[in-house]
């Protein structure tokens, strides 16, 4: 225990002297601070005498501690304290009263608990002196630190595994592969706890570690990837700088060797045999062969080809970049019959050379392929292959246009037979000899008609019929003259009639449909005919045309209104062949301008063509006319039909219906009275009936001529209404019996006007009696409108009573 310093006001003791020596350590100074304490403070005494404020060490406490009985950290004692037991010693912080325990009489401090520093590496505490008896601070309250002292309880960890690195095959000694590091939980501070070195424990024939770093490097040049291609390296790390009773770890790097493009490719064989039929064609691949290359990826990647100069015009080369085979295929066409075998030297290279291992050797091998060609049984082969063939149009049927040969190519050498392929020559024009081969004429030819001929002969073995080669034959027909020349249109010309000698009247050209191998050339003259023309002459332009020209001065269409002139034509042949044209030639009048106004006492009218598209609109109007007028005439003809079978049901009476009301009594124009008569026989009054003149004592002779006019509506006792009751009570059957339709007939009765009507109906309708029953003395009380009607009925009730008398 070490005693306080003189001057302050606590002193602390140390649990082991022999830690006397970490004096070294920082101090820690109470909240107070070191030093006097201020002016007024609780802790002045009444003389005067100042007391020092807290001062401590730090209390340390060994971790780990595996003893049975409290571990004694430190003490705190005052200097006031007698030892009567008047002081009580507290302790507060983290742990005070679980972890570390005071005793309030002497300020011992025990730790009863094991600590681990790498859990937590101090506590902090406050430390405070009570008086027993009134509880009251004696000293202010100070803090303080107990710190856990390491020991070397944790061994290294690598805790970035697992670890995989990877380094190139040949490469040098010293090659840095990777880097590992370890972790020490102990304090580095302290000691050599966390000190740690690195070695190699497996694999050190390949491999060296840094003992401090941790890089992991190369230990010999010739690591070969194609021998072993990866490495287990276990490495350790031990704390305690490697000394004796250091604790260690290990973790196991793998190391992969990669790839170089060290090693050339092989071909397993020296010689590789194939075969394949001569009828083969090209581009048909013949086999695969491959070079061993005992590199990966890309250092494998190869390239083939034909070295020698017999194999490269046979064959192909091609390299598969899948698989890296070379593809053997034909290039050129076999004949068994020519060459049997074939010898191929191949070629395997790398495509990617790597410079550092070009002292290796070459980075390439070679092959040899025995290709075997089979024999099969080959159709004919045509020679010389020449596929034209001319013949004159003239030629008689027979002659012989030319002789194709085939030959067979097997040893065997069959006979060849010949025929001609017909739908290539449906119209036989031509025919072979199937034993020679010669083309002859079938037909005689025309080369206006068809001036080239393709067809296809066939070559085939006598004996066997399936071996069949084709061969197109173009056969061209060589001109002849055989065609005269001919006037290019029949030419029409106009001239006036006032026309001067030398004018120009019209340009003729001619059309010849031979094709001479040196051009057409054509003369022109008069036919033999119109020697004797004086009205007009011909020039040959010499190049193919001619033109006509007026001769006289002046023409007379009164006299002859139309000239013909026969032109004679003549080709260049040979042999010359001519033809005889007709130019017509119109005299016409003209104006002062010379613009033609009438032919043959016809105005001379300039043609119109319509174009295709107006014709086709015009023919379109003209067909929806027509269409338009029968379907009016069918409509009419359905409506007269369909009025007809209604008149012949209805037989309803013809109302006709005038909503003018007219001018008055004065107006006695307005209406013809006699549309209003009805189908029925109405009796008319006329004024000598009624036995008095215009004088006697009735109406005037107007009003007779009124009365005559007006209808009245008179039961014939002869008529018969059985007809229509029938046929309207069948009606009203049929509707009532049918209720899925409605009721199209029904029976309207007028006879009603209405209850609060004064005047009875006026109807006739519902009139019964004869005319002699009705008294129409009521309508004089109707007012002024109907006067005059009552003035008419009133006169023929009159003439009616005047007759029955």
């Amino acid at each position: 225990m070490v005693k306080g310093l003189q001057g302050f006001s606590w002193t602390m003791l140390l649990l082991f002297c022999a830690l006397q020596e970490l004096g070294a350590w920082a101090m820690h100074t109470a909240a107070e601070g070191p030093g006097l304490g201020q002016p007024g403070d609780p802790a002045l005494l009444a003389g005067g005498r100042v007391k020092r404020g807290w001062v401590w060490n730090q209390f340390f406490v060994v971790e780990e501690y595996t003893g049975t009985e409290p571990l004694y950290v430190g003490k705190i004692h005052s200097d006031s304290d007698e030892g009567d037991g008047s002081i009580k010693y507290t302790i507060s912080g983290e742990g005070a009263g679980t972890i570390f325990l005071i005793d309030e009489i002497t300020g011992d401090i025990h730790a009863t608990e094991r600590l681990d520093r790498e859990q937590k590496t101090f506590y902090t505490l406050r430390a405070q002196a009570r008086d027993r008896q009134t509880d009251q601070l004696l000293e202010p309250e100070s803090e303080f630190i107990i710190k856990v002292q390491d020991i070397n309880d944790s061994e290294p960890r690598f805790l970035e595994g697992p670890y995989i690195g990877s380094v190139a095959e040949l490469s040098p000694i010293g090659t840095s592969v990777m880097q590992v590091m370890a972790s020490d939980a102990d304090d580095p501070t302290y000691g050599s706890s966390a000190r740690v070195v690195y070695s190699v424990l497996e694999g050190e024939q390949h491999f060296t570690v840094d003992s401090k770093t941790g890089v992991i490097r190369t230990a010999v040049a010739d690591l070969d990837r194609e021998t072993q291609d990866r490495y287990e390296v276990v490495i350790r790390a031990t704390d305690m700088a490697g000394q004796l009773g250091g604790l260690s770890g290990s973790t196991t790097v793998t190391i992969v060797v990669t790839d170089v493009n060290d090693n050339p490719p092989r071909f397993p064989q020296k010689m590789y045999q194939f075969s394949i039929v001569e009828t083969a064609p090209v581009g048909t691949a013949i086999g695969r062969v491959k070079a061993e290359d005992s590199d990966v990826g890309e250092n494998t990647d190869m390239m083939y080809q034909v070295k020698d100069e017999e194999g490269v015009e046979v064959f192909k080369v091609i390299t598969d970049s899948n698989t890296q085979e070379a593809v053997i295929t034909v290039q050129k066409p076999l004949d068994y019959e020519s060459k049997k075998v074939h010898t191929v030297v191949v070629e395997a290279l790398n495509k990617f050379v790597d410079p550092r291992f070009v002292d290796l050797g070459t980075f390439r091998d070679q092959t040899i392929v025995r290709v075997s060609v089979l024999d099969v049984d080959e159709p004919p082969e045509f020679r010389p292959p020449s596929n034209l063939m001319e013949v004159q149009e003239d030629a008689h049927v027979g002659s012989v246009v030319g002789v194709v040969t085939a030959l067979d190519p097997d040893t065997a050498n069959h006979p060849v037979r010949y025929a001609i392929d017909r739908s290539t020559d449906a119209e036989r024009i031509f025919d072979i000899d199937a034993n020679t081969g010669a083309i002859v004429t079938g037909k005689v030819l025309d080369r206006e008609t068809a001036g080239w001929h393709n067809i296809t002969v066939l070559a085939m073995e006598a004996d066997n019929h399936s071996q069949v080669s084709r061969a197109s034959l173009l056969i061209r027909i060589l001109d002849v003259n055989d065609n005269p020349p001919e006037l290019a249109t029949p030419y029409e010309a106009a001239v006036c009639e006032d026309a001067k000698p030398g004018q120009l009247i019209q340009t003729i050209s001619v059309v010849d449909r031979d094709e001479p191998q040196s051009g057409h050339r054509f003369y022109f003259t008069l036919a033999p005919e119109a020697t004797n023309n004086h009205h007009f002459s011909l020039l040959d332009i010499k190049d193919n045309t001619a033109a006509v020209h007026t001769q006289r001065m002046g023409f007379n269409r009164q006299e002859q209104d139309v000239y013909l002139l026969p032109i004679l034509v003549v080709d260049s042949g040979p042999p010359a062949l001519s033809s005889t044209g007709t130019l017509t030639i119109r005299i016409c009048g003209c104006d002062s301008s010379g613009a033609i106004q009438s032919c043959n006492s016809t105005a001379y009218v300039v043609s119109a063509t319509l174009s295709p598209g107006a014709l086709i609109a015009l023919l379109v109007c003209v067909l929806i006319l027509v269409v338009l007028v029968l379907l009016i005439l069918t409509l009419k003809r359905h409506h007269k039909s369909h009025l007809t079978s209604e008149d012949d049901e209805d037989m309803r009476d013809n109302v006709i219906k005038y909503n003018d009301e007219g001018g008055g009594e004065q107006d006695t124009e307005a209406y013809d009275m006699s549309a209003l008569r009805s189908l029925y026989d109405f009796s008319e009054i006329k004024g000598g009936d009624g036995g008095g003149g215009p004088g006697e004592g009735g109406p005037s002779g107007n009003t007779a001529s009124e009365l005559h006019a007006l209808p009245q509506w008179v039961q014939s006792p002869d008529l018969d209404f059985s007809v229509f009751r029938d046929y309207i009570c069948k009606k009203v059957e049929q509707a009532d019996e049918d209720l899925s339709v409605p009721p199209y007939d029904s029976f309207q009765t007028y006879a009603f006007e209405g209850s609060d009507s004064p005047v009875p109906s006026l109807s006739s309708i519902n009139t019964w009696s004869s005319g002699s029953e009705q008294d129409f003395s009521y309508l004089g009380s109707w007012g002024p409108r109907f006067r005059q009607l009552a003035a008419l009925y009133a006169g023929r009730r009159g003439e009616e009573d005047s007759e029955e008398s």
